[in-house]
């Protein structure tokens, strides 16, 4: 029998990939949601049916799940524009966690893979409004799907050999689709002021005015380059703070040694947010694994063990520059890994970012909080992760519990990195509010990326070519300032009682809240 509300339920139906691989429904093995015209439709017509959760709390949460359904695919029928969607629903590198005996999870994805074609036939009858833009942008995402589809089964782990054959067909023919809308789509890809707004809101439980957005990351933005002046001027007095910190970003491990970078920041996050007791819970296993072939075009991601699945070990994935690219290619991903910036990755990725976040949830309340999250509050929180270690000392810690092994590193590395990571978060919502409210080209993007980061020429342009599909990258900077008002809010009305400990457990009750229902943190914790 199945237990779970039929709202959440209509959801879920919706948003396939992500109950799955965020929420550990696994029902969904070897399904892709239907986003055809017709599904879609059909889909929110299914909103709101069942009853009311009890919890007022719960019942907002669900509803501004429901409203940023209704917006995204009802109003600006973004499925009809925005590829993003459907590559999350044809990806199937979620089948390479180890949640379940590999037997189990390989059939599932053969499944999947079997229902690529009508997937594809789907995604393209309903992608006729792709910008050029926008499928120049994606295009490579695109393509990359095929890397995780596996050997035919001759191999080991490999596919039927039929099943692979009509995937990659099919896989051929959406390729084919978005780069005929690369040559012959739309020119202008801006969704509008109002539009973005309205985006960004609805799941939030929030009305947004951009303009008062523009104002919060332009001031963001300066308090953040005079940090990483305060940090470069003990590191190298007197030198340009972006240029100290791009001569930084050339510290780093050798490709063959990123692995093990990684796992000796991952200890040192986990121990560090151990002893301090930053986070209500500090259990599980988090092991840092070569990211798969579908999710190379990410330096690192975690993935955590869902809510609605048995406990299985989190998986930290990291990607190491590939064998063939040329030297400078290599050289400007592994800028990524330096001692000065993977040190802050760590901290959103595993402990007390992402991976805290996900044993919390797995405690949260309720189904509905265990089900629908707010992607402004999971990123947010991992973002604010960062300064928060940097204002308890972890740099300092790390370099004490590193000694010898420290080599160059130091507290004010951290510092650096913790400030160059926050300078890229603005820089999106900035580029973002730009980009849909016809305000900034993609080429003015990637120029404000060029001024106020250490991100140059493609990499430059690739951050602002982000904006194009997804419009709501901005959400690690406007999360991180919801989450830091409302600690200043708990620091006044708790008085003697505040401590971070309470303030954050109060937060991880409620799962992964929209930013508009934060407040029930203070009135509940």
């Amino acid at each position: 029998m199945d237990d779970y509300p039929a709202r959440l339920r209509a959801i879920a139906d919706l948003n396939v990939a992500s109950a799955r691989e965020e929420g550990g429904r696994h029902e969904y093995d070897g399904v892709v949601g239907d986003l055809s015209p017709a599904g879609v439709t059909a889909g929110l017509a299914r909103l709101g049916e069942g009853e009311p959760f009890p919890d007022p709390h719960d019942e907002a949460h669900a509803r501004a799940a429901e409203e940023a359904l209704r917006v995204e695919l009802g109003e600006l029928e973004l499925h009809r524009s925005n590829p993003l969607r459907h590559v999350f629903e044809l990806d199937v590198s979620c089948y390479d966690r180890d949640y379940a005996p590999e037997a189990e999870r390989r059939a599932a994805r053969d499944r999947h893979l079997a229902a690529w074609p009508d997937a594809v036939d789907a995604a393209i009858a309903a992608l006729d409004r792709v910008s050029a833009p926008t499928a120049a942008a994606l295009l490579d995402a695109v393509r990359g799907l095929a890397a995780g589809v596996p050997e035919a089964e001759e191999a080991a782990g490999g596919a039927p050999a039929d099943v692979r054959d009509a995937a990659l067909s099919a896989h051929r023919r959406l390729v084919t689709h978005l780069e005929r809308a690369e040559r012959e789509g739309p020119r202008d890809a801006a969704l509008g002021g109002a539009a973005l707004a309205r985006y960004m809101g609805a799941g939030e439980a929030l009305e947004v005015d951009l303009d008062r957005l523009r104002e919060q990351a332009g001031a963001e933005r300066d308090r953040l380059m005079a940090g990483l002046a305060e940090a470069t001027g003990r590191i190298a007095p007197g030198r340009p703070p972006l240029e100290v910190a791009r001569e930084l970003l050339g510290d780093h491990p050798a490709p063959d040694a990123v692995l093990d970078a990684a796992r000796t920041w991952t200890r040192l996050c986990l121990d560090f947010t151990r002893e301090r007791d930053l986070v209500p819970y500090h259990d599980g296993r988090c092991e840092v694994r070569l990211s798969p072939p579908s999710g190379r075009w990410a330096t690192a991601a975690l993935g955590w063990s869902g809510p609605a699945e048995a406990d299985a070990p989190s998986s930290f994935f990291v990607t190491p520059p590939d064998p063939a690219w040329s030297e400078a290619e290599t050289a400007e991903w592994m800028e990524l890994f330096s001692a000065t910036t993977l040190p802050a990755i760590g901290v959103h990725e595993v402990a007390p970012g992402h991976f805290s976040h996900g044993r919390a949830l797995r405690r949260a309340p309720g189904q509905v909080r265990r089900s629908l999250f707010s992607l402004s509050f999971v990123e947010g929180w991992a973002h604010y992760t960062e300064e928060l270690c940097l204002e308890e000392g972890f740099g300092a810690y790390a370099e004490e519990a590193l000694g010898a092994e420290a080599g160059s590193f130091t507290a004010d590395h951290f510092a650096v990195g913790v400030w160059i990571e926050a300078l890229i978060r603005v820089t999106r919502l900035s580029s973002a509010i730009g980009v849909h409210t016809g305000e900034m080209t993609v080429e003015d993007a990637a120029r404000r990326f060029a001024a106020d980061t250490p991100h140059t020429g493609p990499a430059a342009l690739s951050e602002a070519r982000r904006a194009l599909f997804d419009p709501t990258y901005g959400r690690y900077t406007w999360g991180k300032l919801a989450i830091l008002d409302l600690r200043e809010q708990a620091r006044r009305r708790w008085g003697s009682g505040f401590s971070l400990r309470r303030f954050h457990a109060a937060l991880m009750d409620l799962g992964a809240p929209p930013l508009g229902l934060l407040g029930t943190a203070l009135d509940r914790g």
